[in-house]
């Protein structure tokens, strides 16, 4: 779009100019500095807001571009479509959040810490706004730096070890995907004769080029590395741990936006690289998802630490997530990235509110606390609230993206039916079940949402409910935070702007799964293209959530 040119490179290096001012500042002035950036950073993005085109959310707008690496085709090049666009309003809204939370947080290294998290909210923009697989790549190994020094500095009593882990789970999977890109890249310069890394040229080339065989390794390797990120059963048992342990903006950052690096990615690169591969193995990755969803409800409901409930639980959702993704319609697709949004606004918000009780009672035991909101209404309104979103109650914004994740799983089976078979007469696991798999699959990972409902408000009941009880220690603790018993408006103002978006995303969710309708139907129409299959057959469902004709776009315009 005219006039645009370099506005979403501004907001990827926006924070890195206040991350160099953070470290040049007096540390008293770290905190405000870094708030001034991360605040800067999303009034780029408001702006570019309004200059989007989401009634053409499939083309790539707002683009920038420079030569980087000429000898390798590498370029500094920056694009966004509607799906990317709404993870970086995303990434930018939690970023000034992340910073004021804060505040009372952190009392120690503060240049350092807020020097690190601006360069983080850096790299996360950068991968959602790539165009080349270099400068992707570069983005998305980046993350582990920041993060890493966060928690290891900054966490609690295990940090050392949550950080340790979390780099090398992370770490390994990361180099499984490479692989994965590195070999798509090869191929083609193999039969061009010229290297490239822009992504659209290098989609369109592994389509062309590689055979059915090795489409499923290049799933293999990224999935690998992407499932790890998201993280996927039985990759996550890196992520209790992280969240465990790092500090509240840690913990909001890992929820809110750096699992959706690893469901973005599949997104991205699986299901346009590897269409053929993806209706192969899309019932086998969908069984992952449901034992992810079943087990991380089961586990649970053995916690009895807060925040690590928590997080077990976005084990759970993100599988919701990956399942609407590979039901290969429209519905699930749509719902899939609606859910990476609300995930982010929902756990999000619940780790800050973890946080602030914490910062009041130095403990997350629901055996040490109870009834808080005798002492806390404000924090235990917020508490009911964001809990319900979770649980997907309808009005809120988790009800629209579970659903039709449940609708598009519902409606999966003549997808996963189809495909290789169609074309080579091979049988596929999608072919050996028929039918009935879609309905299956719905009806076990409906399972998993009661199963939720019922963890998320056994927690609320122990916590916000009943007689008050505090820890023994709560009056006698001189390292106690000089803070009210209920929240500060400070605290208010961080949480309102979450509140507002659920509310909102969950009332009248229309213009986002509008904006997201354009991309989504050019990502089902190569896929289908790929495999000689039509889209499935749509249930008379509302308008808002019913798959639009074709647009008639060539491929090309992706």
């Amino acid at each position: 779009m005219e006039g645009s040119f370099g506005i979403l490179s501004a907001m990827i290096f926006t924070p890195l100019v206040f991350a160099g001012l953070v470290a040049l500042r007096p540390t008293r002035e770290a905190k405000y500095v870094a708030l001034a950036g991360t605040l800067l950073a999303a009034a780029l993005g408001l702006v570019a807001a309004t200059q989007f085109n989401w009634t053409n959310g499939d083309t790539h707008q707002l683009a920038s571009s420079a030569p980087w690496i000429p000898a390798l085709g590498v370029s500094l090049s920056f694009a966004a479509d509607s799906v990317s666009f709404s993870l970086i309003l995303l990434t930018l809204l939690l970023g000034p959040i992340c910073v004021a939370c804060s505040f009372t947080a952190i009392s120690g290294r503060e240049r350092t810490y807020y020097a690190w998290l601006l360069v983080l909210q850096a790299a996360m923009t950068g991968v959602f706004a790539a165009r080349d697989l270099v400068v992707f790549y570069i983005c998305f190994e980046f993350t582990l730096i920041p993060m890493f020094i966060l928690i290891s500095l900054y966490g609690s009593t295990n940090r050392k070890k949550a950080a340790i882990k979390f780099f090398l789970y992370t770490f390994t999977g990361s180099i499984i995907a490479l692989a994965g890109l590195v070999y798509v890249a090869w191929t083609h310069a193999s039969a061009s004769g010229a290297w490239t890394f822009d992504v659209d040229t290098l989609e369109r080339a592994a389509r062309a080029t590689l055979s059915r065989s090795e489409q499923a390794w290049v799933l293999l390797a990224l999935m690998l590395g992407f499932a790890v990120k998201v993280p996927l059963f039985p990759f996550h048992t890196w992520l209790p741990l992280a969240h465990t342990e790092a500090p509240t903006a840690g913990s909001v950052v890992l929820a809110g936006v750096l699992l959706k690096l690893g469901t973005y990615g599949i997104y991205r690169f699986v299901l346009p690289m590897c269409p053929l591969a993806v209706v192969d193995y899309a019932p086998l990755i969908a069984t992952v998802s449901i034992i992810g969803i079943l087990y991380g409800g089961l586990i649970c409901w053995v916690q009895r630490d807060v925040k690590k409930l928590v997080a077990y639980s976005s084990v759970a959702h993100l599988g919701f997530c990956i399942l609407g993704m590979f039901a290969l319609n429209s519905a699930g697709l749509r719902g899939s990235i609606l859910y990476m949004i609300n995930h982010g606004l929902s756990t999000g918000a619940l780790f800050l509110l973890i946080g602030m009780m914490y910062e009041r009672y130095h403990t997350r035991d629901m055996r040490e606390l109870g009834g808080l909101a005798a002492k806390m209404p404000v924090w235990a309104t917020f508490m009911v609230f964001f809990t319900m979103a979770s649980v997907g109650l309808p009005g809120l914004n988790g009800f629209v993206s579970e659903f039709m994740c449940l609708m598009g799983v519902f409606q999966a089976s003549p997808n996963w039916a189809s495909g290789a078979c169609t074309i080579t007469g091979d049988a596929t696991p999608g072919a050996t079940f028929g039918g009935v798999l879609g309905p299956i699959y719905a009806a076990v990972a409906g399972v998993g949402m009661i199963v939720a409902a019922m963890y998320l408000l056994y927690m609320v009941g122990r916590v916000v409910w009943g007689p008050l009880v505090e820890p023994h220690h709560h009056h006698h603790d001189a390292d106690t935070p000089s803070l009210p018993p209920d929240l500060t408006p400070r605290e208010i103002a961080i949480l309102i702007p979450l509140a507002a978006s659920c509310l909102w995303l969950g009332v009248y969710p229309k213009p986002a799964l509008d904006a997201l309708r354009a991309p989504v139907e050019q990502t089902l129409r190569i896929i289908h293209k790929a495999n000689g299959t039509l889209p499935a057959p749509v249930l008379d469902v509302p308008a808002e959530f019913r798959d639009a004709p074709p647009a008639g776009r060539e491929e090309g315009t992706r």
